[in-house]
């Protein structure tokens, strides 16, 4: 019976101790993590985490279903043309037609005429005349005015060749409907592209592909009661401001996680003097999406991606490749069922950062050896990785950032409680002691300076002159008359005869002169008996009275300074 109850007391403590300790520390220390991570001081280490989870993920290869004409430097300097000029165009797009491509997708802005007016004319004829072409505008911004699509290109076939950039120029994000901002700078013209109206909404270059490309198989988008787009079961989770990593982005467009592919092999690219003299294979052309853009270096249209950091060369990506990225992703999750993005709510990624921050605390409580408790703390991490790289294959962004500090954090704060609160507080208040010492010999050097100041010195003298002359004029005499049978057990024990004396004043300190002073002022004068046959009177000198509180100070400053002198 005793040893149930000592095993009762012993789990009930234990609970105790793990309450007491482990789980209020893990609980602050979560709450402090949540709380810089919603203030967005984590975003910059969890997307860079994102990134370095994204190359670690295996290659998926080509999508097919793509093809990219490149306009790269070579097709530059033989031509001899940049921009490439209308009647190139108009002659690409007339090869490509020729092999009945699904849509086709330029990725070039041509609102302003290159080359002679008869290749502008061709150009417009066939934008306007082919219903599987789609070409792109640039929206206004607030420090933009906008760029019109090519003329000839019906309205419902442009497409927007922006796409979301985050801070550091990484495209993480893929664009899906775009609505125009009210620029500060004056339109050169109006067109679709710079109407800043909330009902002017403009679908991507990307999206245009993806819809395009789906309707010939009779699938249509729609919209969910949550105001989000699906294709058949595929719905297009928006991003908020707060989805996965993200807390500081702007989401007014209709925006979406990009799912890449592969960081160099997403797509087939061929380039634009392959197709015009005919060498590319006519299968990788019909029923495909054929997107056409400049590859070449020296066009400055490309862009960091999450592959960038790991690339010892070409470390950015082509606009019209992301574009292709984008428009894969999205019917890949249609057509094949790969998962797009997703990400938890708050409240899941809450409860996943504590849980990490309480495994940090646990291992910290019960394992008391260093090296063991580094060993614990390494398979701890190993295990979160390997949960968060399994989850991100399959497309799920979960925090793993957070809880990695959460496990540290806690680990840390549990031993210094658990192990070192005693020694910390001893440390402290040896800090704080130190820090009164120091302060006690600054009063002190303060005082000295104070009580041996001539100033201080002079008062003191005057004091003491003014005492000494008060002391001879208030001298008490006693009268003694002539008694006869004199007793001297008949005197009151305090009592002190004086004589008058012709005795010089005694010279004494002057805080025995103050208190002399006040003693006298406060005392009351003792009387002897009357006897009936001695008839004797005696008037006495004051009795002695305690100094008073007020004349402490003084005391303690003449003590410190005749310290300071002896220790000089």
């Amino acid at each position: 019976m005793l040893g149930q109850d000592s095993q009762h007391r012993n789990f009930r403590q234990t609970v105790l101790s793990i309450g007491g300790t482990v789980v209020v520390t893990s609980v602050a220390i979560a709450g402090l993590i949540l709380g810089l991570r919603e203030l967005g001081s984590l975003q910059g280490m969890e997307l860079a985490a994102f990134d370095w989870l994204m190359r670690s993920r295996p290659d998926e290869g080509i999508d097919n279903r793509f093809l990219i004409v490149g306009v790269d430097d070579t097709d530059i300097q033989t031509r001899k043309e940049y921009p490439i000029e209308d009647g190139t165009m108009a002659q690409l797009l007339t090869k490509l037609a020729e092999h009945e491509p699904r849509v086709i997708g330029i990725d070039i802005l041509r609102d302003v005429k290159q080359g002679t007016a008869t290749g502008r004319t061709d150009l417009m004829q066939i934008l306007s005349a082919n219903e599987n072409i789609a070409a792109v505008c640039v929206v206004s911004k607030a420090d933009s005015p906008g760029i019109a699509a090519a003329p000839g290109i019906p309205e419902d076939r442009v497409g927007v060749a922006d796409f979301p950039v985050d801070a550091g120029g990484t495209v993480r994000q893929g664009m899906i409907i775009s609505i125009p901002k009210a620029s500060k700078l004056p339109k050169p013209s109006e067109h679709i592209c710079n109407i800043a109206d909330p009902e002017n909404q403009l679908p991507s270059l990307s999206f245009q592909m993806v819809v395009r490309y789906l309707a010939a198989q009779g699938i249509e988008p729609e919209l969910t009661k949550s105001g989000e787009l699906q294709f058949n079961s595929t719905v297009l989770k928006r991003l908020t401001p707060k989805s996965g990593g993200y807390h500081k982005i702007d989401t007014s467009d209709y925006q979406i996680l990009l799912n890449y592919r592969s960081g160099k092999n997403a797509v087939k690219q061929v380039s634009l003097s392959d197709v015009l003299a005919n060498k590319v294979d006519p299968a990788l052309i019909k029923d495909k999406i054929v997107m056409i853009g400049y590859t070449a270096q020296i066009v400055k249209d490309t862009f960091y991606t999450p592959y960038s950091a790991g690339s010892a060369d070409s470390q950015k990506m082509p606009g019209v490749v992301v574009h292709a990225q984008n428009a894969s992703q999205i019917l890949s999750a249609v057509l094949n069922k790969r998962p797009l993005f997703w990400y938890w709510n708050e409240l899941q990624e809450g409860l996943w950062v504590f849980a990490w921050s309480l495994v940090g605390g646990f291992l910290a409580w019960r394992i008391r050896k260093p090296w063991l408790l580094i060993l614990g703390g390494g398979v701890a991490i190993a295990i979160l990785l390997g949960t968060n790289y399994i989850i991100f294959i399959h497309a799920g962004w979960i925090p793993l950032v957070p809880p990695v500090l959460s496990l540290f954090g806690s680990a840390v704060a549990v031993i210094l409680i658990d192990r070192y609160a005693a020694t910390i507080v001893k440390t402290v208040k040896g800090f704080l002691k130190i820090n009164i010492d120091i302060d006690e010999d600054k009063k002190n050097q303060e005082v000295a300076a104070i009580t041996e100041s001539n100033y201080f010195l002079e008062l003191q003298q005057k004091a003491k002159d003014l005492r000494g002359r008060d002391e001879l004029e208030n001298l008490p005499i006693t009268t003694i008359p002539v008694v006869n049978n004199l007793e001297t057990n008949n005197f009151l024990p305090d009592t002190i005869i004086t004589q008058p004396a012709n005795t010089e004043p005694i010279e004494i300190d002057y805080l025995q002169q103050v208190r002399d002073k006040r003693n006298q002022l406060n005392s009351q004068e003792t009387v002897l008996p009357q006897n009936q046959n001695n008839n004797l009177e005696i008037t006495t000198t004051p009795t002695t009275i305690e100094e008073p509180d007020e004349l402490e100070y003084l005391a303690d400053l003449q003590r410190r300074s005749k310290k300071l002198k002896e220790n000089k």
